[in-house]
């Protein structure tokens, strides 16, 4: 039987293969779609000497010779950043910082969260658009000239949205053409604006963003989920560029809420809950990391900080004790589809909403976890512990069992400070003594390990032959 980590064979062999998908069309105008010049000029008003370049998988046949222009042009040491330790949508500081980068420059599609310690071009890429299509597309999605639409897009096609707001504003007076902004601008929101996932607007409704429909210029994806699920309230439409066709969304917001507070339900039953570092640059990240542990901690709830990369189904199958996985990440990589992990994956949103009784649901969807900082615009202070003869008692709407939900003031560690670090090794090395990292030092598997010296050399044998579920050779004895 087939399962999220196994299979039995019979799908690779009934699968029909096709051809291979064409590669993109060429794109002769590398300057101008990688806007060489400006970059040019961002490195060198910066006085930067070395630079990293970061590119998407897609993007990488154009990497060597986008970084011999531009070391042409700047005379400064180019690096290139091919596999992203996360995301390709964040900017990558820590590869950066291997090779001591004074700047990056970001290519292609990006979430726009701000960084930490580099200073951060983005190159988007300009992506074609038929400005006529998408115009006649809108009029035809929209034919009241006094709708009250909000137009977002894809940060690929954002070079493009002024010549659409030239074509719709004299028809549509009521139209809001949102823009697209990196970092946190220095002054305070005005009344009535919104600013969120790198995008800015300002909604003059009398009902404000929930009068208003959405018009999206991009492809279906994590961006427009994302923008679904936080303006739950509004109606959206989507125009896609790559068929030139126009269409009401038709996901059913309603259904994947509902699917995010199972999760959330999932959580409040959780002991254990690992919290995996899905982003090492974006702003902010220690100062969560820090906030869930201690929500976890008054929520007596053992907590594991997990550092794993990109992660998959079968890296966290490794952690079984683990009844529940929160993601620190980008708002645009928050939303994890665990369907086929083997623990569910949460949003910090969805924790926070499961371990603190001060958070209710008031059907606002937040994934960028910097707004539940303190200083933030959504974050509520943990109330104060209560005793356990006081709690309201609570049953698990998945298990009927109870569970305590209240929060508590948990004992110190049982390890005073001056025992937690201990000599490692005869070089003097300092190691932490940490329960957990003992406990899974304790495993029988630990997965792969050199053991240089340790291994006797011998001479390459045949192997098998066949597939996992029936060897040539199985059933005979091995001579």
């Amino acid at each position: 039987m087939a399962t999220a980590f196994s299979s039995d064979g019979e799908a690779a062999l009934r699968r029909e293969v096709g051809p291979a998908a064409a590669p993109p069309p060429p794109r002769g105008d590398l300057d101008g779609f990688y806007e060489v010049g400006r970059a040019a000029a961002f490195v060198r008003g910066g006085g930067f000497r070395k630079v990293a370049l970061q590119f998407p998988d897609e993007l990488l046949a154009d990497a060597a010779e986008v970084a011999a222009r531009m070391e042409a042009e700047t005379g400064a040491e180019v690096y290139v950043l091919g596999d992203t330790t996360y995301g390709s949508c964040c900017v990558d500081e820590v590869a950066a910082e291997h090779v001591c980068a004074e700047a990056v420059l970001h290519y292609g599609p990006a979430c726009l969260s701000p960084c930490r310690k580099l200073p951060v071009l983005h190159v988007f890429g300009k992506r074609p658009l038929d400005i006529g299509r998408c115009a006649e597309a809108f009029r035809e999605l929209y034919p009241d000239r006094q709708s009250r639409v909000v137009v977002l897009s894809d940060v690929v096609y954002a070079h493009a949205m002024g010549e659409l707001e030239q074509q719709l504003c004299p028809e549509y007076p009521n139209i809001i053409f949102s823009r697209v902004v990196y970092g946190d601008p220095p002054d305070p929101a005005m009344p009535g604006e919104e600013r969120q996932f790198g995008r800015q607007f300002l909604v003059e409704a009398p009902g404000g963003l929930q009068d208003c429909a959405m018009f999206y210029v991009g492809t279906e994806g994590l961006t427009l989920t994302n923008f679904m699920l936080t303006w739950n309230r509004c109606s959206f439409s989507s125009f896609d560029p790559t068929t030139n066709r126009g269409r009401r969304e038709t996901l059913n917001v309603n259904r994947a809420l509902m699917r995010r507070l199972y999760l959330v339900e999932r959580a409040r039953d959780a002991q254990v809950v690992g919290i995996l570092v899905g982003t090492l640059g974006v702003a902010g990240y220690l100062d969560v990391l820090q906030h869930l542990r201690e929500l976890l901690r008054r929520a007596g709830k053992r907590s594991y900080t997990l550092a794993v990369g990109k992660p998959n189904p079968a890296k966290l199958a490794n952690f079984l004790e683990v009844d529940v996985f929160v993601l620190v990440a980008c708002a645009q990589n928050s939303l994890l589809d665990s369907s086929d992990f083997y623990r569910p994956v949460v949003t910090p949103y969805e924790l926070e909403l499961a371990c603190n009784p001060a958070r209710e649901w008031t059907g606002n969807y937040l994934t960028d976890f910097r707004d539940l900082l303190p200083g933030a615009c959504a974050h509520i202070e943990l109330p104060p512990a209560i005793p356990a003869a006081e709690a309201i008692p609570d049953v698990s709407l998945i298990t009927g069992e109870m569970r305590v939900t209240h929060l508590r003031d948990s004992p110190a560690s049982q390890l005073p400070p001056s025992t937690a670090l201990a000599c490692r090794d005869q070089t003097s090395a300092l190691a932490e003594i940490s329960p957990a990292a003992s406990f899974l030092e304790s495993r029988s598997w630990r997965g792969l390990e050199q053991q240089l010296g340790q291994t006797p050399v011998s001479k390459a044998v045949q192997g098998r032959r066949g597939i996992a579920i029936a060897y040539e050779d199985e059933g005979r004895e091995q001579s």
